[in-house]
């Protein structure tokens, strides 16, 4: 098994391969996906539809000389098997030692850690630069998905590269037909057109911005992509190459649904069920519901996705049941957030959802575009826990730190299936705050809830106690439960627990008067602490006698981490916090 993949140990040992041989490294790095993927999960899809591009890439060029700038780079699996990487994927014992995306810290052969989409043009326009003024003569090629060109960042770096850009620079566009979910927009379309006549279309925007074009039929044939490779190779100006591709290539399931299959959790190779047992109520679910029988009682409601249709559990027939109420702006989160304002300046009803670790590229238009017009937006975050999404690009834990001191926008922190199903209904029906929404990352629990939120940054006493009192915002409430628990057992006390809700303001009247009959504030929040809901608290009894200690996570780019074990580490099991208690009390 993988005859030929064992052989490969850099790039300079694919260049040693026939046509036979090639086509069989093909079929050796499709068997290695499937052993990674079946085992771990991952990106699925992307990896499969781009191996024999791939494979030529390294045929023809000459990294790390010549340097690959991947977009979004969850396609570099095969990439990561050619540069000395293939135990990632054919050796279980080492599948932790690789990423899911480039990654510097591994390989010469990456460039960055990218996670974000249409990032390549930019990046990779900006190593041209950097060669041009050293002297140098290599090759950049930035290779970026044709759902990414939708993002804003990758017209700029094509405005740019096509006008500025007197050297060489190749740009790779992979057309799939595919973003995660369906290609939306007019770059979509017109990529249909160029395809449809392989590339002679007199209405060609690469063109149009002054770059050079080419066009490929065969995007998954080895020597197809060999030869035009070669042909643009030290090319002296910017080309776009534009080549068609299957997403999925060699997984029929994959191939026959392209949504489903873009990533993947463990699963069985022969039936496609994957090896995963999900709770039977779920945020996510609750989300879906809710959305689907808000749009048939009310006609002004509308959902907008950038290109995540399936945080929200928007499967392909329900969004066809939402006709016009489902809006999909494709990978434009700053278009998405900045639309939505305008709908809910016109008395339309937006509910935006996305993953947290998206959002973060919308500060501008949240803060501009919404808050300073203090339109009634709602913004639902998924994956917004530090339990969620562990890979250093996708991390979800900023949120809070990051959006919380806007001002005018209220975020809400829910901690129960009746208060996030509360709070949502409640955000999209007022007309006063744009809101922002954390959906829980925890498992579903019941408690009853206030259903208004008129009242700004009121906070909910749970429990009733003394000497300690209990903040838990958002998914770390039931960790404050169960702390409240284990200091009645072991401390022979009550403490107060709080619920507060807000995470963008403080109950100022609340916090006085715990100053009567308590000792020490507690913290806990699933965020980092920098900025965070903690400090707000701790600068807020900074002059009094209130002790406080904030429970959080450190501003750091944490990577691929154990959940439970990073709580240990920053001190944040009930063992290591009533030990701190004992200490402060």
């Amino acid at each position: 098994m993988y005859d030929i993949l064992q052989t490969i140990n850099s790039p300079a040992d694919v260049k040693k391969l026939n046509a036979a041989q090639l086509n069989t490294l093909a079929a050796d790095i499709r068997d290695a996906l499937f052993n990674r993927l079946t085992k771990i999960g991952g990106h699925c899809g992307p990896n499969f539809g781009i191996v024999e591009t791939t494979i030529a890439l390294h045929y023809v060029f000459d990294s790390p000389r010549d340097k690959f700038v991947f977009d979004v780079s969850h396609q570099s699996y095969p990439h990561k098997m050619l540069t000395g990487r293939k135990a990632g994927y054919i050796d279980d014992t080492h599948f932790k030692e690789d990423s899911g995306y480039t990654n510097p810290e591994e390989s010469e052969h990456d460039l960055f850690n990218i996670g974000h989409t249409s990032t390549s043009i930019s990046l990779a326009s900006g190593l041209v630069k950097a060669r041009d003024l050293k002297g140098q003569k290599h090759n950049v090629i930035a290779l970026i998905g044709d759902g990414s060109l939708t993002g804003g960042e990758a017209l700029e770096a094509l405005d740019f590269a096509g006008s500025e850009i007197k050297s060489n620079f190749i740009i790779i566009v992979n057309d799939n037909q595919q973003a995660i979910a369906e290609c939306h927009g007019g770059i979509c379309e017109h990529l249909n057109e160029l395809r449809a006549t392989k590339g002679k279309a007199q209405n060609n925007i690469f063109k149009s911005l002054g770059l050079d074009y080419i066009y490929e039929e065969n995007g998954n044939d080895i020597q197809a992509m060999i030869k035009v490779l070669q042909k643009v190779k030290d090319i002296d100006h910017p080309i776009v190459l534009h080549i068609n591709t299957q997403k999925g290539k060699g997984f029929e399931l994959a191939e026959k649904n392209r949504e489903a299959w873009h990533w993947c959790m463990p699963f069985d190779k022969t039936t496609g069920k994957w090896n995963v047992t999900f709770p039977t109520e779920s945020y996510t679910g609750l989300t879906t519901q809710y959305i689907m029988q808000k749009a048939k009682q009310d006609k002004d409601f509308v959902v907008i996705t950038p290109a995540m249709p399936m945080t929200a559990g928007l499967t392909p027939d329900l969004r066809e049941q939402l006709g016009a109420q489902y809006v999909d702006t494709g990978i434009t989160e700053e278009h998405a957030v900045a639309m939505a304002s305008g709908i809910a300046k016109a008395g339309g009803k937006p509910l935006l959802v996305t993953n947290s670790t998206f959002i973060q590229r919308t500060y501008d238009q949240i803060s501009q575009d919404v808050c300073i017009n203090g339109n009634p937006v709602t913004i639902l975050l998924n994956f917004a826990s530090f339990e969620g999404l562990t890979d250093v690009t996708h991390l979800g834990i900023f949120a809070i730190s990051a959006f919380s001191n806007i001002p005018n926008l209220v975020m809400l922190a829910p901690t129960s299936k009746e208060e996030y199903l509360n709070m949502l209904n409640w955000s999209v029906e007022q007309k006063e705050h744009p809101v922002m929404i954390l959906m829980p990352g925890n498992a579903v629990t019941s408690r009853a809830a206030d259903k208004n939120f008129d009242a700004l940054n009121t906070f909910k006493i749970e429990q009733q106690g003394k000497k300690v009192a209990i903040l838990a915002l958002g998914d770390f409430y039931q960790r404050g439960e169960e702390l409240a628990t284990q200091i009645k057992n072991e401390l022979d006390f009550n403490p107060t627990l709080i619920n507060p809700r807000f995470a963008s303001g403080l109950d100022q009247k609340l916090l006085k008067e715990l100053q009567q009959n308590h000792q020490l504030v507690i913290t806990l929040e699933d965020g980092i602490l920098d900025g965070g809901f903690g400090q707000k608290v701790a600068s807020f009894y900074g002059t009094t006698n209130m002790k406080t200690k904030t429970y959080g996570l450190n501003k750091e780019f944490y990577d691929r981490y154990n959940p439970q074990e990073l709580l240990r580490q920053l001190g944040i099991t009930n063992e290591q916090i009533i030990a701190d208690i004992k200490n402060l009390l």
